[in-house]
């Protein structure tokens, strides 16, 4: 079974939907590991509820990113994890995690890159008034959202669309796009 180590730093709406289709059967694979940066964040405690084992750290408590990077790949091949998968894991991701994981790191973001990339990029296309957004999933490299394309799928604005309705709009795609996107890599043997 494929294992999927999933990062995420928030409130973890996206480990849900994927923890939820390796449940219902549409994602073929478990969900091993959740890593986290942020101690007090509530996806730990959705981890915990759902008895995902958990890897919670304080970036502070390391020297530098290289150091904290080779203890995610220490944890990572201890458990044997096959993919790594972001949602909502606002760090950058440097060399000495790529390499050993290169090619089998994806991101999710709110928007159809390359427009919007970085943070709030839900905010962005809302203030630049655009008739269109979207979400991308990408591979993970070392830049900004600059990975290869894997997906994409448009959300459509409408004038009186509120930014919270947007958000909810582009969530809705990120929940069912996600675990459908690993489950076609995952077939593929990518």
């Amino acid at each position: 079974m494929t294992k999927i180590a999933i990062f995420a730093s928030g409130t973890g709406s996206n480990y849900d939907a994927i923890v939820e289709a390796t449940k219902n059967g549409r994602l073929d694979a478990v969900v091993a590991l959740l890593v986290c940066d942020k101690p007090n964040a509530k996806v730990v405690e959705k981890a915990n509820e759902n008895g995902t084992p958990t890897f919670v750290f304080d970036p502070k408590q390391y020297r530098n990113k290289q150091m904290f990077e080779a203890k995610l790949v220490e944890v990572l091949q201890e458990e044997t994890i096959d993919w790594i998968v972001l949602a909502g894991y606002m760090r950058l991701i440097g060399d000495t995690l790529l390499q050993p994981f290169e090619g089998k790191i994806i991101n999710i973001h709110p928007s159809l890159l390359p427009s919007f990339p970085g943070l709030d990029a839900i905010g962005q296309a809302f203030e630049a008034g655009v008739k269109v957004s979207g979400v991308t999933i990408h591979y993970v490299d070392e830049g900004m959202d600059t990975g290869k394309i894997i997906a994409q799928q448009a959300v459509n604005l409408n004038e009186n669309m509120t930014r919270a309705e947007l958000q909810k709009a582009i969530q809705q795609v990120e929940h069912k796009l996600y675990p459908a996107t690993l489950q076609k890599l995952i077939t593929r043997g990518e």
